[in-house]
C-alpha cells in the first residue's frame, strides 16, 4: 500500500462516512513505514496482529516533533513547518512531503465550514507569525487570500487604521469579510477600533504569545463581541504537528473534518483513551499520512457523543 493510495481514500471521506477501517489501515501502514512510530509501538509491547479497534492504537506524544524527525516513508520534503518558540523552548518541526496535498486539505476543510474563499475579503492579523518563518498558518491564510481573488484581501502587522478602513468599507458595501487573527492582536485592534460589524466573521487562532495575561477563550470572545457588537466569535484549532484544522462557529465547540477524530485520555494514564469525556486530547489526523496520524497532545478538553469537542487549557508543565 502506497502513501498516495491512502491519501486518495482519506481525501474522499465525507462527513458521516465510516472511517474506522481506514484508520486501522493507516495505523498499520505507519507502523510498517515509520521507524520512530514502529520503535515507539514496540516499546509499548503492542502486538499489531491484535490491533483491531481504535482503542488499541498507540498515540505518539506530540513532544516527539521537537526532538525527532517524524516521517512515514522515505522522501525529500518540499517544506518544513515549525512552531512558535519562546526563549529556551525547542521548536516542533513538521516535514511536508507535498505542499499541494496540504493545500488540498485545508481548502477542503475551509470549504466544508465556510464555503468558497472567493465569497470573502480575507484579512490576516497575525503579526507574531508573519515575523518568523515556517508557519503553517501563514501558508494557509496566504493561500486563502490568493483564492479570494480580492484586492482588499491581505495581511496586516500593526496597520490597524488601514484594517479598520477596509472593514468599514466592506460593511458599507455589504461585502462579507473574514478577519483571522492571533488573540493578542485581535484584542489590541478591538481596544483601539471598536465599531459594529454585521458582515464580518472574526476568527481567533488562540495565543497571547507572551504579550499579556493568558485569557480563557470565553473571556476573549466576550471582549471581542462587546467591541464589535457581534453575536459570536469563531475559532480555528490547528497546530504545526497537524495537517488539518477544526473550526468553531462561535460557541467554543469545535467540529472536525471527516478524516480527523478527537479522543480523550486520562491525564493520569497516558496509554488510555476513550471516545467521549474530559481529559487530555488525543488526535487522529489521517492527513498526517506522511508524518504520524496518531498524536497525544498536551491540550485539555472535552469530547461529546457527536464527536465535537472543546479545548479548556493545557497540561501542567507543557510549553
Amino acid at each position: 500500500m502506497q502513501s498516495s493510495e491512502l491519501f486518495h481514500r482519506i481525501i474522499k471521506l465525507k462527513p458521516g462516512d465510516p472511517a474506522d477501517q481506514l484508520i486501522l489501515d493507516v495505523a498499520k501502514y505507519q507502523y510498517e513505514n515509520n521507524l520512530l512510530y514502529h520503535n515507539f509501538s514496540d516499546s509499548l509491547k503492542i502486538v499489531w496482529e491484535e490491533v483491531d479497534s481504535l482503542s488499541k492504537i498507540p498515540f505518539l506524544p506530540i513532544s516527539f516533533f521537537k526532538n525527532h524527525i517524524v516521517k512515514t516513508g522515505q522522501f525529500q520534503e518540499e517544506m518544513v513547518f515549525s512552531s512558535s518558540a519562546t526563549t529556551g523552548t525547542v521548536q516542533s518541526k513538521h516535514f511536508v512531503r507535498s505542499i499541494r496535498q496540504y493545500e488540498r486539505i485545508f481548502t477542503r476543510i475551509f470549504e466544508q465550514f465556510y464555503g468558497s474563499p472567493s465569497e470573502y475579503v480575507i484579512l490576516g492579523l497575525l503579526p507574531s507569525y508573519l515575523e518568523r518563518t515556517g508557519s503553517s498558518l501563514i501558508h494557509m491564510v496566504q493561500k486563502l487570500i490568493d483564492s479570494s481573488e480580492n484586492e482588499l484581501s491581505g495581511f496586516f502587522l500593526y496597520e490597524h487604521e488601514e484594517l479598520a478602513e477596509i472593514l468599514k468599507k466592506n460593511e458599507a458595501s455589504g461585502q462579507k469579510s473574514l478577519l483571522i487573527g492571533v488573540t493578542y492582536a485581535l484584542l489590541d485592534f478591538a481596544a483601539g477600533h471598536p465599531f459594529p460589524l454585521k458582515k464580518t466573521i472574526i476568527m481567533e487562532t488562540g495565543g497571547m504569545k507572551g504579550r499579556g495575561e493568558e485569557l480563557t477563550r470565553e473571556d476573549v470572545a466576550q471582549k471581542l463581541k462587546k467591541a464589535f457588537d457581534l453575536e459570536s466569535i469563531h475559532s480555528e484549532y490547528g497546530m504545526t504537528e497537524l495537517m488539518s484544522q477544526a473550526y468553531s462557529i462561535g460557541n467554543g465547540i469545535f467540529k472536525s473534518p471527516p478524516w480527523m477524530k478527537i479522543l480523550i485520555r486520562d491525564t493520569s494514564d497516558p496509554l488510555s483513551h476513550s471516545i467521549i469525556g474530559s481529559g487530555a486530547l488525543n488526535i487522529i489526523d489521517l492527513a498526517n499520512i506522511d508524518s504520524c496520524c496518531f498524536i497525544a497532545t498536551q491540550d485539555l478538553g472535552k469530547v461529546y457523543e457527536n464527536g465535537e469537542f472543546e479545548v479548556s487549557g493545557r497540561l501542567d508543565q507543557s510549553d
